[in-house]
């Protein structure tokens, strides 16, 4: 069987892999000239099972309205004549319960523990290489009322499998000396000593590289247009390659162009929740080894993770929802700087900081699509929001079986089945 797999980020290469690895014939085809060089060009780089406590809770909606006025708020709302955006903001007011939020965290617990367990096999199979650190991640707290807030996600993280634990500043330090400076404001602290970081983007490209050589096909500078297609099935995409219309034809397709994901599947007659949430990172050379910090963190009320890749450190967060714009706001951009200098001055080169922003595919519960749609040949994989790279293995792991017709062996609510 020949599928054709739409997108080359790091959740359409891994989909990629795992299906070439079942035994399908599989082509890759993405409008940029490399894999990896949008969303997943420099995300924050976490692998974070811990990270699960989803956008929309019970504390989120007044949050919103605080940070209204706002422009470097962590979560920053524009209002649009955008009938999408405004169906998602309803959308994700209604998982803000406790009950939904609870059961979201499930969803996304269970599928991050999966596929961190896939990517620890795939890295051991390959031997791929990609700055990646096993030294778990921090989250900090110099609010108290914020890590009190933390302390009821942290333990359903537990039950659920994922060892958050809850530790004080002075075990925070010594996990992560490059935080001494400021111990005095660390309110508390958690740690999940299994979750990882590395770079995606390496990852990415490294792993398109060994998928071409296990025999997958990579379509390069193709432009998606839509679909042909029958009431229940796809004969065929339409693009533009070398500056020519074609149709690409395979007995199976799979969605994976993150936020772009809804837009072409609305041609189809399919409706996804996604809205793209623009995030925004800073990657920095490192200025002293000894303040830089090796133990990946997660400041939780500044909503930034930090993670150390090689020689560089990279900070990341804040979503901004304001359609499919990819600009920077040098406000956002100046406040991460500003906020990582705050907690450690001496780590990097803060001045000669590149900036970067990404369009993350959310949906209102943070819980992605994957599975079938209801054209019988057409499977989802799209939808991950900031959780991505954590959960790529896990997702294409998963697809790969529902497309073999077997169960995945993760306790998820997929699409279709």
């Amino acid at each position: 069987m020949h599928i054709l797999v739409l997108g080359a980020g790091v959740v359409g290469v891994t989909t990629a892999w795992f299906l070439r690895q079942q035994g399908y014939d599989v082509t890759v085809v993405d409008r940029q000239n490399n894999a990896g060089t949008e969303t997943s060009f420099a995300n924050g780089g976490q692998i974070s099972v811990s990270h699960a406590e989803p956008w929309a809770n019970p504390s989120t909606p007044l949050k919103v309205l605080k940070w209204l006025a706002r422009p470097d708020a962590p979560l920053l709302f524009r209002p649009r004549m955008d009938p999408a955006q405004w169906r998602w903001g309803i959308a994700f007011l209604r998982e803000c319960t406790s009950a939904r939020a609870a059961r979201n965290m499930r969803e996304i617990v269970h599928l991050g523990i999966y596929s961190r367990e896939c990517l620890q096999a795939l890295r051991k199979d390959t031997g791929i290489e990609y700055d990646h650190l096993e030294k778990g991640i921090l989250h900090l707290y110099t609010d108290p009322r914020e890590f009190e807030s933390a302390l009821e996600p942290a333990r359903i993280m537990r039950d659920l499998g994922c060892d958050r634990q809850v530790i004080d500043a002075d075990r925070a330090v010594e996990l992560e000396p490059a935080l001494s400076p400021v111990r005095h404001r660390i309110a508390g602290a958690t740690f999940t000593a299994e979750d990882e970081s590395g770079d995606a983007r390496r990852f990415t490209q490294a792993l398109a590289l060994k998928a071409r050589k296990a025999g997958v096909e990579f379509l390069y500078g193709t432009e998606i247009l839509g679909f042909e297609n029958t009431r229940d099935r796809v004969l065929g995409v339409n693009v533009i390659r070398e500056g020519r219309h074609q149709t690409l034809r395979a007995d199976s397709y799979v969605l994976s162009l993150g936020s772009f994901s809804a837009i072409l599947a609305r041609k189809l007659g399919l409706s996804l929740n996604i809205y793209p949430a623009k995030g925004y990172s800073i990657t920095v050379p490192v200025k002293n080894e000894d303040a830089a910090f090796n133990v990946s963190l997660i400041d939780d009320e500044y909503k930034l993770v930090f993670s150390r890749l090689g020689d560089r450190i990279r900070v990341a967060g804040t979503a901004e929802l304001s359609g499919y714009g990819r600009e920077l706001n040098l406000t956002r951009c100046r406040s991460i700087v500003r906020r990582t200098a705050e907690l450690m001055p001496e780590a990097g080169h803060w001045e000669q900081a590149e900036f970067w922003a990404g369009l993350r595919p959310a949906t209102p519960s943070n819980v992605p699509y994957i599975g079938k749609s209801h054209f019988g040949n057409l499977y989802l994989n799209t939808g991950h929001g900031t959780l991505g790279w954590t959960h790529s293995c896990g997702s294409a792991a998963a697809l790969a079986d529902i497309v073999a017709g077997r169960k995945p062996d993760v306790d998820f609510a997929f699409t279709g089945l």
